[in-house]
């Protein structure tokens, strides 16, 4: 019991020898086919469309009568009604309007 609560101050920094962070550790260097394969999808074809309610600061956004649309491999598009939905800002790749967009005049260039 005298060595309980000498490392009060520095919880879980010893575990694992990382010193409490997480990372790269040169100790467990394997092959590849010891790590199980991991795959990241970056873009799973979805679409939502919808008119926007409100946001915050985090682009967490708050959209009504939403329509999701979904492609799939060989182009076939599905689509499902979702109602109300808030969309998290670390989700969104592009926010853009139905109608489309249209260059206009930029008033602060001076004219010659």
């Amino acid at each position: 019991m005298s060595h309980r609560g000498q490392n009060r101050g520095n919880r879980g920094a010893n575990r694992g020898n990382r010193g409490g962070r997480g990372g790269y550790d040169s100790s467990r260097v394997g092959s590849s086919a010891d790590r199980p394969k991991k795959e990241n999808i970056l873009d799973l074809g979805k679409i939502v469309t919808g008119f926007l309610k409100g946001y915050d600061a985090l682009m967490n956004l708050v959209l009504d009568d939403v329509e999701e649309s979904m492609h799939d491999d060989e182009n076939k598009i599905t689509t499902r009604s979702l109602g109300l939905v808030v969309v998290r800002g670390t989700l969104l790749v592009l926010i853009s309007p139905v109608d489309g967009s249209e260059e206009i005049a930029n008033p602060f260039v001076q004219g010659s």
